[in-house]
């Protein structure tokens, strides 16, 4: 398992109101290209968006799903990117006072060839990704990102 972690100025409920918006991925998800459907249902668990990774022509067109949701507190995803694998992510947002939030980020390849890296390695390759994520998340938070429903 990976894991990553960042301050932000927000509470959790503007943090999650973020991640409950399914077309919003294609902003703070390094290597989300393109959301092809933000998933109208998105985050109730069973909920799937459909997104594309990669850069054109060479990209891959797959889907992301809800584990598990306890708003505002956390969202566990089903990362597919196939042929490469498929991710366990778990975001979680605990609060450090009323103006502060830390957002945990949790990652687990579960299946296809990336599972068999050994584990020091997929963290080198996932913990920058993940950290940028997270940066790139914090950015749609304090910037005042519109979600769906503003």
């Amino acid at each position: 398992m990976t894991e990553v972690s960042m301050r932000m100025p927000a509470t959790a409920a503007q943090v999650f109101a973020v991640l409950a918006d399914g077309w919003s991925y294609g902003h703070w998800v390094v290597g989300s290209t393109h959301i092809r459907d933000g998933g109208p249902t998105w985050p109730q668990v069973g909920a799937t968006i459909a997104h594309s990774i990669g850069a054109w022509p060479l990209m891959v067109q797959d889907s992301t799903a809800v584990i598990a949701a306890d708003p505002p507190h956390m969202l566990e995803l089903r990362a597919r990117a196939w042929p490469f694998g498929q991710a366990r992510i778990r975001l979680e947002i605990n609060e450090i006072d009323a103006a502060t939030v830390e957002v945990r980020m949790l990652e687990t390849v579960s299946h296809g060839p990336g599972r068999l890296l050994p584990g020091a390695l997929q963290a080198v390759l996932l913990k920058p990704r993940n950290s940028e994520s997270l940066a790139r998340l914090r950015d749609l938070v304090t910037s005042g990102y519109r979600t769906i429903g503003d």
